[in-house]
């Protein structure tokens, strides 16, 4: 990648782009490697929960008085 500034060791220099990539994939390895992960009923629990609040955002700005 030449529009890159290349830092001290020949590695690309880290901009905040790439570092939020990288964290990302650090949790979804770390996610994968852990064992039984969440349960159905909190899975539920938290589609429920975004629905509801998605609900009343709406709601709230559709102007109904």
């Amino acid at each position: 990648m030449a529009d890159q500034p290349e830092s001290h060791d020949g590695m690309p220099e880290e901009n905040e782009v790439l570092r939020a990539t990288r964290l990302a994939r650090d949790l979804k390895e770390k996610a994968a490697a852990k064992a039984g992960g969440i349960g159905w009923k909190t899975a539920a629990g938290i589609g429920v929960g975004s629905a509801a609040l998605l609900a009343a955002l709406l709601y709230a700005k559709s102007g109904r008085k």
